[in-house]
């Protein structure tokens, strides 16, 4: 058969009737055909902020102005940034990656990223809520704040917990990702989250939220945006947020402020972004995670109000950001591009991290202050282009980037442990960090540099879509002895540093019998820096080389009328790690965890006001290579067999009052997590339950939203994850409320 005949064929495939073919504009999001998704909505539904829309179009090759359009429901986009693939569309995308919009981050009142991500039931979070750190389990595997990525570029976000306020989109990209994005600058391989920043749309906005947090926390976030010019080339968008006061913690009390300032100008050919941003965070009393010793059940989560930690401890941060990108279109599909960020963060904690001792919760905490300094300079230009090869469409992708970054960090232990009790903490007189050391000299260099090609090949009107492409990268990371500021170790006169060169390949397929189906496969590899012996090692200061992650993923995606789509995903991860010979104390990269799981996904508007998002993810978390074989083959931690998130919205039929009312409800659950690696301790499973209402009007031509939600509704107490080793406790019924006005 000739491949023009069988391009008829699957043209005449059966294909499902589009609501979106009705009247509704298109959005090319990295398909032949253009591609939106979502329905009609009632004139009384509240609106989705309109995407940003280029004065003279964008190209699909380009980036800048080119948002894809939200799914049915407005809480997940059609598309996403498949890394320096650019935007492609979920159903035409051989990974697993959500979008999460503005509308869903307004709608339920989220302050982080971690909020936002507790709508993904691949996603798990193993930081605090209340501790000023965003950090996820993904797939099981940790992923860092330090590790996301703004508008494509690593290094720009606050290292801790970047601020939510001035993002558009939270896209979270599940498994190794080494092609797409390249090595973060930690290395880790269980996910990518890059935040869109928001951008000034062609309908005027000025948009003021002011709400309050229980327990005396109120705050206000001011939008405003605007486009000038003949053509509306021109925009400017800005975004500040500054809350303070009591959190629903005891002995917390939070001051948060951000400011960021986002202009573009969109062109005939060229297209330039800048963004300028700074927060910052002082946190009373931080909530920590903890570290149990072995031989004990671990003790129930005391009241999640009751806060260990010491008063006088304190967490403060400040962050910096500048980034700035270009495309011009060399030709109608071909475009270039150039990008830049520079940010510097600085930190000081002061206080403990709570080690328990036995099961009645008693725990010993040695008060230490622990400055940290991160600059980071980070670039990347590259090229996007589609034509054709006889019936084969081709989209092909290059990319260079580099990051070069510096982190000082140091810890200065203060006095004597202090001995106290989870569930009667004992509270001593205050402990002064003054003439302590509060800079943070540099002990650590970074400089990632790479170069990625990739090509999607389609055929049969993109029935058929190979992705294939490599990346090679160099990771070459140095270690300082703070106090001498020497890279090497005098002792053993080894350096402290090392070089890592490695080629990762990745190769993705999708295959869609039908129009609205979409069957696919992949494989793709992370690479994290193999790291340096510890000092108690024999070996202190030996450098490893990088190690690499494995992924192979098979899965469907299904769209249901352009209103409901439904995703199932299976995969499996190697991941090597390394460890200390217990009889040898030889420090080596000889251990292996190995992830297995299946995730189930939905989204969209089934029906016209009803809402859903969320899904259930199946984890199998194996150690395969342990120190001698001891645990081989025992559970990993913190890997639950069971995670389940499911959020609703349902607009009430209220025929009889003005605006719409709408109920939402969310539920989370976690089945239960080993602590260790020998599987002898335990934290039992959790379910967490969020209910809230938002009524919106129009009061005197200005359209009025207002917002009240729990979280965790019942007040359960329990402990959430214990990733990575380290005990992390949930966070107790809290009350959100908000009132938003467009003027």
């Amino acid at each position: 058969m000739t491949a023009a005949t069988m391009s008829a064929v699957f043209t005449a495939l059966p294909v499902a009737p589009s609501r979106a073919q009705q009247a509704l504009p298109t959005i090319d999001v990295g398909g032949a055909r253009p591609v939106v998704r979502r329905p009609v909505q009632r004139v009384d539904a509240p609106a989705v902020t309109p995407a940003p829309s280029p004065a003279n179009g964008t190209p699909p090759t380009g980036v800048i102005g080119q948002l894809p359009a939200p799914f049915a429901g407005g809480q997940v986009a059609s598309g996403a940034r498949v890394g320096f693939l650019g935007n492609r569309s979920v159903f035409n995308t051989p990974f697993n990656i959500t979008s999460y919009t503005d509308k869903l981050i307004r709608d339920q009142q989220a302050r982080t990223v971690a909020d936002v991500a507790d709508n993904d039931p691949s996603v798990r979070t193993n930081s605090p809520r209340y501790s000023g750190i965003d950090g996820f389990l993904i797939r099981g595997f940790p992923v860092f704040a330090g590790d996301f990525a703004f508008d494509g570029l690593y290094g720009v976000v606050d290292w801790r917990s970047p601020a939510i306020e001035p993002i558009e989109r939270v896209e979270i990209l599940k498994g190794p990702n080494a092609l797409l994005n390249g090595v973060p600058p930690l290395g880790t391989v269980g996910g990518a989250v890059n935040l869109i920043p928001k951008r000034a749309t062609d309908a005027p906005i000025t948009r003021v939220t002011t709400g309050f947090v229980s327990r005396g926390q109120p705050g206000t976030h001011i939008d405003v945006g605007r486009r000038f010019g003949a053509n509306n080339e021109w925009g400017v968008r800005f975004n500040g947020a500054y809350r303070n006061g009591g959190t629903p913690i005891n002995s917390q009390n939070e001051e948060f402020g951000v400011g960021a300032l986002a202009l573009d100008y969109r062109g005939e050919r060229l297209r330039l972004t800048t963004d300028l941003g700074i927060q910052g965070r002082d946190l009373d009393a931080p909530t920590r995670v903890k570290t149990v010793l072995p031989g004990f059940p671990i003790p129930p989560s005391p009241s999640l109000r009751i806060n260990p930690q010491q008063p006088w401890e304190y967490y403060n941060a400040h962050h910096w950001h500048g980034a700035f990108r270009a495309e011009y279109d060399i030709l109608e599909n071909v475009t270039a591009y150039a990008a830049y960020g520079h940010a510097r963060f600085d930190e000081h904690f002061f206080g403990g991290v709570l080690q328990v001792f036995n099961g009645r919760g008693d725990f010993r905490s040695t008060p230490t202050l622990t400055p940290q300094d991160v600059q980071s300079n980070t670039a990347e230009v590259g090229l996007r282009a589609r034509f054709e090869t006889g019936p084969i469409n081709h989209q092909i992708a290059l990319s260079a980037v580099g990051l070069w970054q510096d982190t000082g960090i140091i810890n200065t232990a203060v006095g004597k442990a202090i001995t106290s009790n989870l569930f009667f903490p004992v509270y001593v007189l205050p402990r002064s960090d003054f003439g302590l050391r509060n800079d943070a000299p540099r002990t650590a260099s970074r400089r990632n540099r790479g170069a990625a090609i990739a090509d999607t090949l389609s055929v049969f009107n993109d029935r058929l879509l190979l992705t294939a492409g490599g990346r090679w990268q160099e990771i070459d990371v140095e270690n300082f002895d703070p106090n001498t500021g020497l890279n090497f170790d005098p002792k053993t006169g080894r350096s402290r540093g090392s070089n890592n060169q490695a080629f990762s390949p990745a190769a993705g397929l999708v295959v869609k019998p039908i129009e609205s189906l979409s069957l696919y496969g992949n494989y793709i590899e992370g690479l994290t820096s193999g790291g340096i012996a510890p000092v108690n090692a024999v070996n202190a200061g030996e450098a490893f080389p990088a190690f690499v992650s494995r992924q192979i993923e098979v899965g469907a995606k299904y769209d249901f009328f352009d209103a409901l789509g439904v995703t199932v995903a299976a995969f499996q991860i190697t991941q090597p790690s390394s460890f200390t010979d217990p009889t040898t104390r030889r420090f080596s990269v000889n251990g292996e965890q190995r992830n297995r799981g299946v995730e189930f996904n939905v989204f969209g508007e089934p029906a016209l006001g009803l809402r859903v998002l969320g899904g259930v993810t199946l984890l199998d978390g194996v150690l395969t290579k342990t120190a001698n074989g001891v645990n081989d083959g025992k559970t990993a931690a913190g890997v639950p067999d069971v995670q389940l998130n499911f959020y609703g919205e349902y607009d009430l039929p209220f025929w009889f009052i003005p605006g719409t009312a709408t109920l939402t409800g969310r539920v989370i659950y976690t089945s239960p997590q080993f602590y260790d690696q020998a599987n002898t301790q335990q934290i039992p499973d959790w379910t967490r339950l969020d209910l809230g209402a938002r009524y919106t009007v129009e009061l005197e031509g200005r359209p009025v939203t207002m917002r009240i939600s729990v979280e965790n509704l019942l007040d359960a107490n329990f402990w959430a994850t214990t990733g990575r080793g380290l005990l992390t406790a949930g966070a107790p019924r809290t009350f959100l409320v908000s009132t938003s006005v467009d003027f």
